[in-house]
């Protein structure tokens, strides 16, 4: 197959973007696959990479917390998505009873903490001001 018709088999069968939970599980078992071939042609590296952004951007319109929430709802939604227990928080806040005080938004988020935060789930740290 040449090159071309890679590149047609790509659009005819791949979304533009993931919409759905069942299109995002299948992409993502096809990545896995792939990422565990032990040798992949070029084809295969290209639709890897493809796969890839995919599921990165489904997973950017989808694994954020909402823009109007506050900073303990943030992240109270960062930490049931990524499945942490609170205890992955006590070398942000120090004591248990810290962590639950911010999860309740009883407690305000400093901007240190804001920052391991951002580090910790890989988002901006402004979401937790």
């Amino acid at each position: 197959m040449s090159p071309s018709a890679y590149e047609q088999l790509l659009v005819d069968v791949l979304p533009a973007r993931i919409e759905t939970d069942a299109q995002y599980d299948a992409i993502r078992t096809r990545f896995g696959e792939l990422l565990r071939k032990a040798r992949r042609n070029k084809a295969e590296d290209r639709l890897m990479d493809l796969l890839g952004v995919l599921i990165e951007d489904f997973d950017r319109r989808n694994g954020l917390p909402p823009d109007d929430g506050t900073p303990s709802e943030r992240l109270r939604f960062l930490m049931e998505h990524s499945a942490k227990p609170s205890s992955d928080l006590l070398p942000v806040f120090g004591q248990r009873s810290h962590v639950n005080e911010a999860l309740n938004g009883k407690r305000p988020i400093s901007i240190e903490q804001a920052r391991k935060l951002g580090k910790m789930f890989s988002v901006s740290p402004g979401l937790f001001i």
